[in-house]
C-alpha cells in the first residue's frame, strides 16, 4: 500500500507563481509521506486567450515549472505527475501530462487526444491533438496510465490502458463549472468501474482570469467505484488530499467480479 497525494490549485498565466503554488503542495505531500503527487491539467499556466497560451509554451527542458518540479521530485524522493503545455510543430501547442519519477527524471509523457470544443471554449484554436495512447508506466504507486481531462468522456482510452494492466488511470483536469456539476463524478466513477482501476483526477479550481473558472472537486475513485476523495475547496489556497493505493484490493475486485470480454462477438479495444 502506498500513499498518493492529489494537488488542487488555481493556476494563472504566471508560470513562476504557479511553480510557487506547486512547491507548497510538494512540501505538504512529502510531509504526509506520499510516494507520488498528482497535479492538474495545465498546471504551468492557464491563459486568457489562445494567442497568450501559445506564447507562453516552452519545451519541457526549458519550462521553469517542469525544471522546478524535477528538482522538487529529486529532493523529496517523490514522483510527480503534472499537466503542462509544449510547442507543437505547426505553430500550436500540445496539452501534455508528464511523469517525473522520484529521481527527478521525466520517464513518460502523453499528449491529450480529445480536445475540448464546447461553447465559447475552443481548445483546438491553440492546441494540436495528440496521436497515440501511451503504454502504462511502472511507478512507485503502481502501473499508471496517463490521460487528460476531456479524454474522460471516451472510454476507449481507459479500456485500452486496462488491457495493458493499468492499475491507476489519471485524469488531470480543468473542468468547467457547468460540465463539472453535470458529469464529473459520474464519468470518473464509470471509468473506475469498467476498468477496475484506481482513477485519480487532480483538478484546477476557481477563477483563473475573468474568462475562465474551473470546477475543482479533485477526486479519487477506487476499483469498485467508491469515491475515496472529493476536494471541495474554493481555490483560494493550494491544497492536497491523501489516499491509500491498495493494489491487493484491486486484485480482489478483479477476481470477485471478472470482466470477460466477448471479443468473439465485438472487437477488442
Amino acid at each position: 500500500m502506498a500513499i498518493a497525494a492529489i494537488g488542487q490549485l488555481c493556476s494563472t498565466a504566471s508560470v513562476t507563481h504557479n511553480l510557487s503554488l506547486c512547491q507548497k503542495l510538494v512540501e505538504k505531500a512529502a510531509a504526509a509521506g506520499a510516494k507520488a503527487l498528482f497535479l492538474p491539467e495545465a498546471t504551468d499556466y492557464v491563459a486568457s486567450s489562445p494567442q497568450e497560451s501559445i506564447s507562453l509554451a516552452l519545451p519541457m527542458e526549458e519550462n521553469p515549472l517542469v525544471l522546478g518540479l524535477q528538482w522538487e521530485a529529486k529532493k523529496s524522493k517523490m514522483a510527480i505527475n503534472v499537466g503542462i503545455h509544449v510547442p507543437a510543430s505547426n505553430g500550436k501547442i500540445l496539452n501534455r501530462s508528464c511523469w517525473i519519477n522520484e529521481h527527478g527524471h521525466i520517464v513518460s509523457f502523453y499528449d491529450k487526444l480529445h480536445l475540448f470544443d464546447y461553447g465559447a471554449l475552443k481548445e483546438s484554436n491553440s492546441v494540436e491533438a495528440g496521436k497515440e495512447i501511451i503504454p502504462p508506466i511502472d511507478t512507485v504507486v503502481g502501473r499508471v496510465g496517463l490521460t487528460i481531462c476531456f479524454d474522460l468522456r471516451f472510454p476507449e482510452i481507459s479500456l485500452a490502458l486496462k488491457r495493458q494492466n493499468a492499475q491507476i488511470i489519471t485524469y488531470p483536469s480543468a473542468f468547467t463549472v457547468p460540465t463539472g456539476r453535470a458529469h464529473w463524478e459520474v464519468l470518473l466513477r464509470s471509468r473506475a468501474i469498467e476498468t477496475q482501476a484506481y482513477v485519480i483526477a487532480a483538478a484546477q479550481v476557481g477563477a483563473h482570469n475573468e474568462k475562465r473558472t474551473s470546477y475543482g472537486h479533485s477526486m479519487v475513485v477506487d476499483p469498485w467505484g467508491k469515491v475515496l476523495l472529493d476536494m471541495t475547496g474554493e481555490g483560494t489556497e493550494p491544497e492536497i488530499g491523501l489516499v491509500d493505493i491498495d493494489l491487493e484490493y484491486r486484485e480482489k475486485i478483479k477476481s470477485q467480479m471478472p470482466l470477460l470480454r466477448r471479443t468473439d462477438v465485438y472487437p477488442e479495444i
